[in-house]
């Protein structure tokens, strides 16, 4: 997975928290440190993208009743940042630190845990990690 993936991703949790959660952030300090490092993301990709037609969809589909963002705008945001990092490598830096940083505090907040990424679910799903004979893990019913 690349950073541009990753960190459309996190602006994309971004928009989705902050419209699930417009009340007022969660108390406890991982959650801080994680809205903390997303925050971040969110500003070096906005500060870049500004008024984007596909940041400004993003935030749209997030705020919606639904909730959700479509594959095709996560991908209208990849391409948006792609483009934006091709032709500024000190854009293409500022967002790699700002993924790197929400990926240690993640990494910090559940060690040894992994995570799916780049993909959305809809109905019952089933991932299983490590021996697939013996653990499973399902998502949704």
């Amino acid at each position: 997975m690349t950073g541009i993936e990753l960190a459309a991703g996190y602006a994309i949790a971004w928009a989705v928290r902050k419209a699930k959660r417009v009340a007022g952030r969660a108390d406890a300090e991982v959650d801080h440190v994680l809205d903390a490092g997303m925050d971040r993301v969110h500003e070096v990709v906005a500060a870049r993208l500004g008024t984007d037609p596909a940041l400004e969809r993003v935030m749209a589909e997030a705020a919606s009743e639904q909730g959700e963002v479509t594959g095709r705008t996560r991908t209208r945001l990849e391409l948006a940042l792609e483009e934006q990092a091709e032709q500024d490598p000190g854009f293409a830096a500022l967002l790699e630190e700002a993924v790197a940083a929400v990926q240690a505090a993640a990494s910090e907040a559940a060690p040894g845990a992994r995570a799916v990424y780049g993909n959305t679910f809809n109905g019952p799903t089933a991932i299983q990690a490590g021996d697939h004979n013996t653990q499973t893990n399902t998502f949704g019913s």
